[in-house]
């Protein structure tokens, strides 16, 4: 009987520390939405018809607006970088860029070296294709807000 309540409250005082920790859930290893907010969001955008245009100097198109708009509401600057996929799924992983838009689908092969976002075919220009975006892997309170963000402005 005294083992038993030993264990109760071992577990008890585990539980308790933990909760006095002031960990919460989702959280990114890496601290992508702390810094990101009131910061720069670094953003690598490849050439998709219809979603992202980079024949300017600028892109242009709705996945750049979309990002412009979530950008604002975390009061951050864009910092455009405009490659391939590869290249910019690298620059992802070496902690070079913070999000990767694109002509993305959720049948992605970059799923085991990036974060992805669910599926949005309500996104202008995807013509019924389901689009998601990349993030760093394990940033999962930023993914988290971007998805809140997308599921408000384009449906899930």
């Amino acid at each position: 009987m005294a083992t038993r309540l030993q264990g109760v409250l071992l577990i008890f005082a585990m539980t308790v520390s933990l909760v006095g920790c002031g960990m919460t859930v989702p959280t990114d290893p890496d601290s992508t939405l702390q810094q990101v907010s009131g910061g720069d969001l670094r953003v690598g955008v490849s050439p998709a018809e219809g979603l992202a245009d980079v024949s300017t100097d600028a892109p242009t198109g709705p996945l750049v607006d979309l990002v412009d708009t979530f950008a604002d509401s975390l009061d951050a600057d864009v910092e455009w970088t405009i490659d391939s996929e590869e290249t910019l799924v690298g620059m992802l992983e070496e902690d070079d860029l913070d999000l990767v838009v694109g002509g993305f689908t959720d049948q992605t092969p970059w799923i085991d070296r990036a974060g992805v976002t669910r599926g949005y075919t309500g996104i202008p220009g995807a013509d019924g294709r389901s689009i998601v975006m990349l993030v760093p892997l394990g940033e999962n309170a930023f993914l988290s807000e971007l998805e809140l963000f997308l599921d408000t402005e384009v449906g899930s």
